[in-house]
């Protein structure tokens, strides 16, 4: 995917359709010259609708779309005729779309294909006349206005969803390593920042499974505080079930680049360090066993690591495994806790509706 294509953000002016007003009408015909109130409920406004659509990978589509303006709901008219309302609009985003207003409060996010959340409701259509009267009040001079339209500016961020992201340093051997696993074609140069923007590729595994895997771009120490290509790409990894931390076995020190990228993860945002890590260290067909048995002595006790090479293919398919089991871990732990029966430690009291 190129560069430029590659548009995780977008902001949008948006304005909902208003409710047309309630008919204040009065039935009349020859020989009934007072036929009582007939004014009809005015449409609602049209709706801004935000739906999933996972052919789509960015949202370049939306990117010279600026004003998103709903149609107005028409007015009611007499013989109890509603009027017609709004044309919604629908836009069509990629999964793992979040929307925000300018405060950065959380509107919505849309995680699902075909899932149809409103972004921005229209105004509800009045009242006619029709629906006041009474025995007391028999003919009702007034019907509600419609109610108007909500204007906002929206903010809609991607956050690309991915069964595993890659973390490392710049030419850590990230994106190689994705070419090597997945038809994915990145690209691949012997200098820093080659990855600019986000690169997905899906990799197959054993009897025919397969996870998505999500390169991201280098981070240095200071990405938090905006240093090299800054938190725009963290944000990324916030929809990873799981992380491989990459560093190459030619680091001057393992440990302090792992503690460099474990510290910008926390300092972005902590709950990052709840996911399963695996470290691989990348290029390992430059050494040999002796003195990749003394890396291996050295390197974080608190997280499983692998020797890979993507050169050689190395150990891909003992880390595909180790992925695997990783994976197979976080999907059973966010499974939810299936009822046994009525009376047990999960099952007090009614069950649900």
């Amino acid at each position: 995917m190129a560069s430029n294509n590659f548009i995780d953000y977008v902001k949008l002016i948006c304005r909902s359709g208003k409710g047309g007003a309630g008919s204040h009408h009065f039935f009349r015909a020859k020989g009934l010259p007072n036929g009582g109130p007939d004014g009809g409920d005015g449409g609602r406004g049209g709706h801004i609708i935000l739906e999933g659509n996972s052919q789509l990978w960015t949202l370049l589509h939306l990117q010279y779309q600026k004003h998103v303006f709903a149609k107005d709901g028409e007015g009611g008219g007499e013989n109890l005729r509603s009027g017609a309302q709004g044309e919604d609009i629908v836009l069509q985003v990629p999964l793992g779309t979040v929307a925000r207003d300018p405060d950065g409060t959380q509107i919505l996010e849309i995680t699902e294909h075909g899932q149809r959340l409103i972004l921005v409701p229209g105004g509800r259509g009045g009242w006619g006349n029709d629906h006041f009267k009474n025995s007391i009040n028999q003919a009702p001079q007034y019907a509600q206005p419609g109610e108007p339209a909500i204007e906002a500016i929206i903010i809609l961020e991607l956050k690309l969803l991915a069964d595993v992201g890659l973390v490392g340093f710049p030419n850590a051997g990230k994106s190689t390593l994705l070419s090597v696993v997945s038809a994915a074609k990145p690209k691949i140069a012997d200098y820093a920042f080659t990855t600019l923007v986000p690169n997905l590729g899906v990799v197959a595994y054993r009897d025919y499974k397969s996870f998505v895997m999500a390169d991201i771009p280098g981070i240095i120490e200071g990405a938090a505080e905006g240093k090299g290509l800054g938190t725009r790409f963290l944000r990324h990894i916030e929809r990873n079930s799981m992380l491989l931390f990459m560093i190459s076995c030619d680091s001057p020190d393992i440990n302090a680049e792992y503690d460099v990228l474990i510290g910008e993860l926390e300092q972005f945002n902590p709950d990052l360090l709840d996911k399963k890590r695996l470290l691989a260290i990348t290029k390992s067909d430059m050494i040999d066993e002796e003195l990749e048995a003394e890396i291996r002595a050295t390197l974080p006790a608190e997280v499983p690591a692998i020797f890979i090479s993507s050169l050689t293919n190395k150990n891909i398919m003992p880390l595909k495994d180790m992925i695997w089991k990783a994976l197979e871990e976080t999907r059973r732990d966010a499974a939810p806790v299936k009822r046994q029966g009525l009376g047990e430690e999960e099952g007090d009291g009614e069950w649900p509706a």
